[in-house]
């Protein structure tokens, strides 16, 4: 069983401050790193890291090997990716002394991908795999489809919202991921409850409430948010759904799964980064035992 991930590839460059910036205003930073991010790969290492065989899709510039480098390293196989001319995708991360961030980004290789390549990537996918989506490459329904005619399960997390992708993907999903305030952004620009979607699942994360399981339009079940102190909240929601899908890869119930996801987000958003802050499964099954 593969876990094929086409998603974004960034660099990611932090900017630690006393304080978000206010309109006109020009700000210090504490302190200033560079990692591996983009929601793409942040999942793939995070669902490698958890155990899973991971193919990652996507495309880097000439700036970008060694973001290939740090996948590989986590255990992701990277033969799927492409290079290209443009520049790879990159973030500017702002983050505060809470742990909450913002970000910009600039799209890159990540908008460079072909059809010929989405079906190079999954010509061997069977019914036993998934492929997992999000919102920051293109191509995105065109490998949905592909996916489904191989019989694959289809993720697809609908971030950074955008209502007329997430309309545009919902006839090719099994499993819809939303946060709280994309579920209600959805449900507005559709005019239809979660409910009313008639998808087989949506996944939907509240932060520190936790998270809820919706099959069929009935909640089935749900898991709480581990409390911790955070330090940086970015990619916790990536580190999240990467756990679940290996979960949910491996054979464990929906409620398991979370609870796995939930661990491995509670441990991320203690450490400054994205992809380098995600644990190994060793640390996320101690931290479940202790």
């Amino acid at each position: 069983m593969t876990l094929f991930n086409l998603g974004s590839i960034n660099i990611d460059n932090f900017y630690r401050v006393p304080h978000m910036p206010a309109p006109g205003e020009t700000l210090t930073a504490q302190e200033h790193a560079v990692g591996l991010g983009g929601k793409g790969a942040n999942q793939s290492v995070a669902a490698a890291r958890a155990g899973a065989d991971v193919v990652q899709i996507g495309a880097v510039g000439p700036d970008g090997q060694w973001c290939l480098d740090t996948l590989k390293g986590a255990g992701v196989d990277t033969t799927q990716v492409a290079s290209r001319t443009v520049a790879t995708g990159h973030a500017n991360i702002v983050v505060d002394p809470s742990g909450e961030n913002q970000i910009i980004l600039y799209s890159g290789a990540n908008h460079a991908l072909t059809v010929d390549q989405i079906d190079a990537a999954l010509a061997h996918g069977t019914p036993t795999d998934t492929l997992i989506l999000q919102n920051e490459t293109n191509m995105i329904v065109e490998a949905a489809k592909v996916a489904r005619a191989r019989g694959m399960r289809v993720i697809y997390s609908a971030a950074p919202f955008v209502a007329a992708d997430a309309k545009a993907m919902l006839p090719h999903t099994d499993m819809l991921v939303l946060n709280q305030v994309e579920a209600q952004q959805l449900t507005d620009a559709l005019g239809k409850t979660i409910a009313d979607l008639n998808l087989p699942v949506v996944l939907i994360t509240k932060g520190s409430e936790g998270a809820v399981w919706i099959e069929s339009g009935v909640e089935t079940a749900q898991v709480s948010a581990f409390p911790v102190t955070p330090v940086d909240t970015t990619g916790a929601g990536d580190c999240f759904i990467g756990y679940v899908a290996a979960g949910l890869d491996q054979g464990m119930t929906p409620e398991h799964a979370m609870r796995l996801g939930a661990a491995a987000s509670a441990i991320k958003v203690t450490r400054f980064g994205t992809a380098d802050a995600i644990p190994s499964r060793d640390e996320v099954d101690r931290f479940l035992a202790g």
